[in-house]
């Protein structure tokens, strides 16, 4: 499977904050906001704003940036498919957790509800 190996070293490279902006306009674009963005990204991985800013200026991959995430226990509960990939199938955790993030992004620019993106228990 050489194919999964290059997309999976291909994800790590990655930068955050090449994608961010895409990920902001995708949102945006659908009446959603940058801090409901940023709600997701924390809710996914712990952070705070003030280190997503840094993250974002630091230019790290996404590699160090899920390396030093505290993934939600309520991660595992993301399903579904993102970019032809059923996230619940990925064998990679680095690849899968940015598909977390792609498919958290996506719903939040469908319009799905902020309790339903975040996995709200109940």
């Amino acid at each position: 499977m050489n194919s999964a190996n290059n997309h999976d070293e291909r994800m790590a490279k990655m930068t955050f904050a090449s994608v961010y902006p895409h990920y902001v306009a995708k949102v945006e674009k659908k009446n959603r906001t940058e801090q409901e963005l940023r709600e997701v990204i924390s809710w996914l991985t712990g952070y705070d704003n003030k280190k997503i800013q840094g993250l974002i200026e630091n230019k790290v991959s996404f590699e160090t940036f899920f390396q030093h995430a505290k993934i939600n226990a309520n991660a595992h509960l993301i399903t579904g498919t993102i970019c032809g990939y059923r996230v619940e199938d990925i064998k990679n955790p680095l690849t899968q957790q940015v598909r977390y993030l792609d498919k958290l992004v996506d719903e939040l620019a469908k319009g799905r509800k902020m309790e339903k993106i975040l996995r709200a228990a109940g």
